[in-house]
């Protein structure tokens, strides 16, 4: 799920990345695992923030529902997973533009930081599935 797109180019954004773990490839590209699972897509790998003495992410195996939520407040970002959080950062921060330099979208400028954009429902020839997908304004 994309959201927060560039103006310039409507299929470049943010992700909440939505994939099988073990069987896709991308999921094991990237770094540090940032192209996996509930993951700010190349820049924040997901883990459990919820309860840091079990870092490991509660997913459930394909062809069982997994519950992903985005809360954005303003510039602070979280992402959530089967009700726990596993990503928050703070877009435009110091912290998100170096992680912003390190990506595969280093160079574009403001990446990530529209105040406000469609979000972009997607797939890579793979089969995926939503359902009961709720925007609220916050």
């Amino acid at each position: 799920m994309k959201y927060f797109l560039d103006g310039k180019d409507s299929t470049v954004g943010l992700e909440y990345q939505l994939l099988d773990d073990a069987r896709h490839p991308d999921a094991k590209m990237g770094r540090d695992g940032n192209r996996t699972v509930g993951s700010l897509y190349d820049l924040i790998a997901a883990r459990n923030l919820s309860d840091p003495d079990s870092p490991g992410k509660r997913v459930n195996p394909p062809g069982e529902w997994n519950r992903a939520v985005i809360v954005a407040r303003g510039r602070h970002v979280e992402h959530w997973l089967n009700g726990f959080k596993v990503v928050e950062y703070d877009r435009g921060s110091p912290e998100f533009r170096a992680l912003v330099a390190q990506s595969k979208f280093a160079g574009r400028a403001n990446f990530g930081e529209a105040e406000q954009s469609p979000i972009l429902l997607q797939d890579h020839g793979d089969r995926v599935e939503f359902r009961s997908i709720k925007l609220r304004a916050l």
